[in-house]
């Protein structure tokens, strides 16, 4: 129990540094922590890290938004898209089995890892 704490804790602030320096919402690190160094299923730990991501988006967004460095036309724009696409994502990510989900990952990963490699 305590190892998970401490897994979790390391994950949680890797993923909020990341996440606050890249933008990436930490789940690029916290999906694959979690269900290879805390053995959870791919699924759990995909709803996981969103429950997350709220705290640490919340906490980064406050100051930001103190510094001016948020354009708010495009926030409500996004965001209303990613609100909608999000519930149907959920949906999709529940009907879906863990194994593919993870190779979804992945490939997501490689493709925007290699495209922000050759042209950044």
């Amino acid at each position: 129990m305590i190892k998970a704490l401490i897994i979790s804790l390391s994950v949680g602030a890797a993923a909020g540094l990341l996440g606050a320096l890249c933008g990436i919402g930490g789940g690029i690190v916290m999906v694959p922590a979690f269900s290879q160094l805390l053995g959870i299923e791919h699924k759990q730990a995909i709803a996981t890290s969103l429950a997350i991501i709220i705290i640490t988006a919340l906490v980064a967004t406050t100051n930001n938004a103190k510094a001016g460095l948020i354009d708010w036309r495009i926030v409500l724009c996004a965001a209303t898209g990613a609100a909608a696409a999000s519930w149907w994502g959920s949906e999709l990510m529940q009907s879906l089995q863990s194994t593919t989900l993870t190779r979804i990952f992945g490939i997501t990963l490689l493709v925007f890892g290699a495209k922000m490699l050759i042209k950044p």
